[in-house]
């Protein structure tokens, strides 16, 4: 099934079969179809990271910039207010992140205000909900990407799920508030909040920090080159610390007693922690998709320091405004609730799992290598895959290189012609039961030796001095006094050659004979030819013309068997 809003997009071309990003993937979200891999909509959290991962750069984020930049063109009719995520301050570095906020204006955009206000308000609301004393563990709900695992995967947790919007959607309920007719973009570095604003209906378009770099390309906007003008100091918001890890838990005035308090970022991480939540008791768990919180988002643009360097701008840029007169929240609803989602995965039996890993050879427990090169972590879960329609029996590749040797040892040992193959430092790789009779080898095992110990290799020798195959159609076996027609075959991508070997000793045998018959046939002629020369010469009067037919016709039959004599020597 395909993603029913195109968040990302495979390309086909490109994808080479290497399972990088199902082996990546945190909850086995990708099938694969005609070797190709697409996502499994209803398995995805969009966490992105099959994005940063594939070797081939063929899965690559949906861009909505188009949609945005028609937006822009009809401002006069509906104008255009963005909600920019705090994290701008790593992704856009300059010596004034309002210069950002400038550029966006110059882009047309009428209004622009930091997601940090509606995080302020999803702060307010978890303060109380936690002094309720309600939840025994308390788990926020600012990463899409996390709350669309636990829905899926970690029902366990959903209790503890704050019942509280993004700040994303907080803000774009204020923002709608405020401007019923505006159209509202999100910009940011998260996949996520694609689908999240799609499903919301509140958020026209999101723009990540990429699509944001190349529009600002092309439109020759340089922030370096913006000047701003005075417009009073900004209001002071804690919640600007939200895209850095323990940001959330930092946004807080005062951390409400009786919880410990805990971030948690990455989501293998995160997945361990919720594996295990009922055996937790009075834990704030600040939880983040991406490694280093929003910062690491997918989108992001990377900029010098990396993720360590955007920690501190954020901070820096946080701490600044913390003197300024506080940012005043909008009083929206801030109930949200997230139902328990299924995968609409087959559950298959065990006799069902047990015929797919039969079908690999894995018929006892010793046989599951659960090697993980497939992309899943065990054989077992392959084959649960396998029954669901998202992967291959070939997928395992233990599986398929037996199958490859096997199939190569049977094609070598019943091929009617002699096969051997050495590297060439002349170590012998393989050698058939053919070969080894036409060379004359008695040797049982003779894999791994050198080939001048074991048979005469001037003609390997001479292929590969030259640099090109050789083919000779009739060389002779000193060794067992046969003959056989020989090709050696040069592969130079792999360091190796290979000769084949026809043994042509029946015919070889056949065509003496033939030979031996002939010259005895010949030597007959002749002596006829004298005689009948003799007799020729006492009838001579009588026969006239009649003898030299005679003469000229044995004289033909002489030259064919002498020429066939000369042909078969050639």
């Amino acid at each position: 099934m395909a993603l029913k809003a195109p968040y990302l997009d495979f390309k086909d071309a490109k994808c080479k079969d290497c399972f990088r990003c199902l082996r990546e993937c945190p909850v086995k979200a990708i099938r694969y179809e005609n070797h190709q891999a697409k996502i499994i909509e209803q398995k995805c959290i969009l966490c992105g990271h099959c994005t940063l991962v594939c070797p081939q750069n063929a899965k690559q984020v949906h861009s909505e910039a188009e949609k945005v930049e028609q937006l822009l063109a009809e401002r006069d009719k509906r104008p255009v207010v963005v909600s920019l995520a705090p994290s701008f301050v790593s992704g856009f570095p300059s010596d004034d992140p309002e210069k950002v906020k400038a550029a966006l204006v110059g882009l047309g955009v009428s209004l622009v205000e930091e997601t940090a206000i509606g995080a302020k308000a999803v702060t307010e609301e978890y303060a109380r909900l936690l002094e309720s004393g309600e939840y025994k563990n308390f788990i926020t709900s600012a990463c899409p990407a996390v709350n669309r695992m636990i829905q899926l995967y970690y029902p366990e947790a959903l209790r503890y799920l704050a019942p509280v919007p993004s700040p994303m959607i907080a803000h774009a309920r204020m923002l709608r508030k405020r401007y019923p007719d505006a159209a509202i973009v999100f910009v940011g570095p998260c996949i996520a909040k694609k689908r999240e604003a799609a499903e919301s209906g509140l958020v026209d378009a999101v723009l990540t920090f990429e699509d944001l770099a190349a529009l600002f390309a092309r439109k020759n906007i340089d922030l370096s080159k913006i000047e701003l003008a005075e417009d009073g100091e900004a209001a002071a918001n804690r919640a600007r610390y939200y895209p850095i890890p323990s940001g959330i838990i930092k946004s807080f005035e005062k951390l409400p007693e009786g919880y410990e308090y805990v971030a948690i970022d990455g989501v293998k991480r995160c997945a361990d922690v919720l594996a295990e939540i009922d055996s937790l008791d009075g834990m704030f768990l600040e939880m983040n998709c991406c490694e280093f919180a929003c910062i690491g988002g997918p989108c992001r643009v990377e900029g010098k320091g990396g993720a360590i360097k955007g920690n501190e701008q954020v901070s820096r840029y946080a701490v600044a405004k913390a003197g300024a007169k506080p940012v005043v929240t909008e009083d929206v609803d801030l109930i949200e609730e997230h139902p328990r989602l299924s995968t609409d995965e087959f559950v298959p039996s065990e006799r069902d799992i047990r015929a797919v890993l039969a079908r690999t050879g894995k018929t006892k427990p010793e046989d599951e290598l659960n090697c993980g090169a497939c992309g899943y972590s065990t054989c077992r879960d392959k084959a649960i895959a396998v029954l669901n329609g998202y992967a291959d029996i070939e997928m395992c590749l233990p599986y398929m290189r037996s199958r490859a040797e096997s199939m190569s040892y049977e094609i070598i040992q019943n091929t009617p012609n002699g096969i051997v193959l050495m590297d060439n430092d002349f170590k012998i790789l393989d050698i058939n039961a053919k070969a080894m009779r036409i060379l004359g080898v008695t040797e049982h095992d003779i894999k791994g030796k050198n080939a001048f110990d074991c048979f005469d290799c001037e003609d390997f020798v001479a292929a590969l001095a030259q640099g090109k195959n050789v083919s000779k159609k009739k060389v002779f076996v000193r060794r067992t006094k046969r003959y056989m027609e020989l090709s050696v075959v040069l592969l130079d991508d792999h360091k190796v050659m290979f000769g084949v070997m026809k043994d042509i000793t029946d015919s070889v045998e056949y065509n003496e004979k033939l030979n031996s018959v002939k010259m005895e046939t010949l030597a007959t002629t002749d002596e006829v030819i004298k005689k009948q020369m003799r007799v020729a010469q006492e009838i001579a009067s009588l026969l006239g013309e009649t003898t030299a037919e005679t003469k000229v016709a044995l004289l033909k039959l002489k030259q064919t068997l002498q020429d066939g004599s000369e042909d078969d020597e050639d």
